[in-house]
């Protein structure tokens, strides 16, 4: 099988580790297979893919898009190392508010399965790093909203002390404040 399947400790948000075949060329892997998504059940089909280019230190998020056109999002450190992190912000989940977070890599070959209904943010650690991230629905600027990174009630342990934000990203509101309209939904 060409995947590890992970569920983390919310486990709607799933770690995924690609198997990796090297030679003296390099490597080859298969970074998505659509069959093999499903049958660990996840069930999405994705219409974009973003790509970003950052400086260690560097902080987005996190960010989110309200339904109708919330993403579910398939995050790939393609270069270089990231902490990647999920808040469930989902009403009424048993995990409302919680986060996980995973280091992301060139080197460990892993991706994050990150569903809809929760705020998505990554933080460089390493001199630069290429972040491609697939997503099940197009960008929506008026549905896009997002969390303060150092939500005091969120208390994520990003692996830096004073990041670099976008001007967007300083205004962000709290959790408790935040624009969402989410509702969790029992399998």
């Amino acid at each position: 099988m060409p995947f590890t399947f992970k569920r983390l400790n919310i486990p709607d948000v799933v770690l995924i580790e690609a198997k990796s075949f090297p030679d003296d060329r390099g490597f080859f892997l298969e970074s998505f297979k659509e069959s093999s998504f499903i049958s660990n059940g996840i069930v999405t089909r994705f219409v974009q893919d973003n790509f970003s280019h950052s400086s260690q230190g560097v902080l987005r998020g996190l960010h989110y898009q309200k339904n109708p056109k919330a993403q579910s999002k398939l995050v790939t450190a393609l270069r270089g190392e990231i902490f990647d992190v999920a808040v469930d912000i989902r009403k009424d989940s048993p995990t409302y508010g919680k986060w996980v977070g995973e280091i992301l890599s060139e080197s460990n070959h892993k991706s994050l399965y990150i569903p809809e209904g929760f705020a998505h943010g990554f933080c460089v650690i390493s001199k630069t790093a290429d972040v491609l991230y697939k997503v099940n629905n197009e960008y929506s600027p008026e549905h896009e909203k997002g969390i303060i990174w150092n939500d005091p009630d969120l208390k994520i342990t990003w692996p830096i002390e004073n990041p670099i934000l976008s001007q967007k990203d300083t205004q962000l509101s709290s959790l408790k404040d935040a624009d969402n309209n989410f509702t969790y939904q029992s399998h």
